[in-house]
């Protein structure tokens, strides 16, 4: 569900975006959010939890690995390892409809949230 070109390139709307998938993925999975920002690993479920967000915010937002990198604290290369980790885990039906939903989700709140088209507002 690329939404490559979704919303607005600007890099706050972008953090907004990713912080978005953070907050969700850690009321989904329960990890304070605090641990999902932290400059360290964490634990396991942490740290699944933290490529999660990642992968949401690159998959469902269209947002590069850079930015995904920046809005999280993190290298892109990061970030790749945890999209192909999470991308290999989706042949797990479970998590594939979880998936599937989250970004769902994720993708029809924030487009009635989207920054306004300069267009639209001058008609």
């Amino acid at each position: 569900m690329n939404m490559s070109g979704f919303g607005s390139s600007d890099p706050i709307w972008q953090a907004a975006l990713a912080r978005l998938a953070e907050v969700t993925v850690a009321a989904t999975t329960q990890v304070p959010l605090a641990k999902l920002r932290a400059r360290h690993r964490g634990q396991r479920s942490t740290a699944l939890a933290r490529q999660t967000a990642m992968y949401l915010a690159h998959v469902a937002f269209g947002l590069t690995l850079t930015r995904v990198g920046i809005c999280f604290g993190r290298d892109r290369t990061t970030v790749r390892h945890a999209c192909a980790l999470i991308e290999d885990r989706r042949d797990d039906p479970a998590l594939e409809l979880g998936l599937s939903a989250l970004e769902a989700g994720l993708v029809a709140l924030t487009r009635s949230l989207s920054p306004a088209n300069p267009a639209e507002m001058r008609s």
